[in-house]
């Protein structure tokens, strides 16, 4: 831990977490208490994974209230939680309550309210990496709560048409409806990968499979060749199976970085009322220690 936090180590800790499994290599904890102390705040950011502690899945009520009853100013929620958490709280934020999925959860007043981060993090990475004439049309993997905030965030960015893949069919078809409620026919949904994968100008990642806990890749490699970008919300490893193949085949890769810290700072803010920095927030990801 860097001397700043040593410095407030007689503060009383504001205290924030992250609910998911498979979480144990989480940078959240170094950005939120590194920006913490930046500006004077001692954090204490606790992970609560479901692996570790062995616990079901029907734990999670209890966690957030016990969460509320210890002084949380809030939790982050991650796979597989961002939907099943809605039934849970007190509120929605109108844009959570449009894409159906929650990454952050504030507590206040007694009330717990649910806010999704995700989709202006991700929209933060489409704009800093893909020009708006290679958003033409984009092959989505995966329809969850992390697929609802991405798949939002490219429509409302202009993005002509947007094709959405899942192993889950009746979880790809409900999102798809949900998205044409509110953008209309530039959302379709397809099982036919060969077939949308070569007319795609740019393939998103927003299944967890090549994250740390779920290695692999969600497509096949050869489907890739062409594609003039892949994006892979995964930030942990930096370097995934997906982004590997679809950078051998010449494609323009992109990392999770740039939508996990945005995500981040937007959550640090609600959880302190505070400004955060979002280059030093950046820089910390890769710091030793957390």
């Amino acid at each position: 831990m860097t001397a700043a936090v040593e410095d407030l180590s007689g503060a009383a800790p504001i205290l924030v977490g992250l609910i998911g499994r498979g979480i144990g290599s989480s940078r959240s904890p170094r950005l939120h208490q590194a920006e913490g102390a930046a500006q004077g705040r001692r954090i204490a950011y606790k992970l609560f994974d479901f692996d570790t502690l062995g616990w079901a899945d029907e734990r999670l009520p209890d966690l957030l209230r016990a969460l509320a009853t210890a002084g949380f100013a809030g939790t982050n929620v991650t796979f597989p939680f961002k939907q099943a958490v809605i039934p849970h709280l007190d509120a929605l934020t109108p844009g959570a309550r449009a894409i159906g999925a929650v990454n952050t959860v504030v507590f206040r007043d007694g009330r717990s309210t649910g806010h999704n981060t995700d989709a202006t993090g991700f929209a933060a990475g489409i704009e800093a990496h893909v020009a708006a004439g290679a958003r033409r049309h984009v092959l989505q993997l995966g329809a969850g709560g992390a697929g609802s905030a991405t798949a939002w965030a490219m429509l409302d960015l202009g993005v002509e048409r947007l094709t959405i893949a899942d192993t889950d069919a009746e979880r790809r078809d409900q999102l798809v409806a949900d998205l044409r409620a509110r953008f209309g026919e530039r959302v379709a949904g397809s099982e036919k990968l060969g077939e949308v994968a070569p007319c795609a100008s740019g393939i998103v990642n927003a299944t967890p499979i090549g994250m740390a806990k779920l290695p692999g890749t969600p497509i096949d490699p050869a489907l890739l060749a062409h594609r003039p970008w892949v994006y892979d919300i995964i930030y942990f490893p930096l370097e995934t199976e997906l982004l590997r193949d679809a950078a051998a085949l010449g494609c323009q890769t992109i990392n999770g970085v740039t939508m996990v810290v945005h995500q981040g700072a937007a959550a640090f803010a609600l959880f302190n009322d505070l400004a955060p920095d979002i280059d030093r927030m950046t820089r910390s990801l890769f710091e030793p220690g957390r």
